[in-house]
């Protein structure tokens, strides 16, 4: 069975879930090889007290040391929330060979940005899941005011 879109940002769902049980920011980020998981990250900055522990940063380093290779142009990232520019500079340095979002991120989503701070191979797919991830930063946020 051919595992779809939906399922891998369910995976990423829980670990946005576990950022927010950590009360993280909740994202949470998979990158995937040939239908399987290589690595997972949630959000950690608190946790690690490093402003770069985002989901995507600890899933692209999950994934290399799995790959053993810090190119990923045959993988997939799942994000539950677009990526910052932060995120985008390094999925294009690994030229992540597709992007699957959740959830737009208006404030500071690399689709801020002009020239595309990703790759120009890399196939983007957004909104994913969108009301899940959505309501899940809303949530977190909400507790937060």
């Amino acid at each position: 069975m051919e595992l779809d879109d939906k399922y891998f940002m369910q995976q990423a769902l829980k670990q946005a879930r576990l950022a927010f049980n950590d009360d993280e920011v909740p994202i949470g980020a998979v990158v995937v090889l040939n239908q399987q998981i290589i690595g997972r990250g949630y959000n950690q900055t608190r946790r690690l007290n490093d402003t770069t522990a985002h989901a995507e940063m600890l899933a692209l380093t999950a994934a290399f040391q799995s790959f053993n290779s810090t190119i990923l142009d045959e993988c997939a990232m799942y994000v539950t929330v677009e990526p910052c520019a932060m995120c985008a500079g390094a999925l294009k340095w690994a030229r992540v060979g597709k992007i699957i979002y959740g959830t737009n991120e208006p404030k500071a989503g690399f689709t801020l940005y002009s020239p595309s701070l990703l790759h120009p191979k890399t196939q983007i797919i957004s909104n994913v899941l969108n009301k899940e991830c959505a309501d899940l930063m809303q949530e977190f946020f909400k507790s937060k005011r």
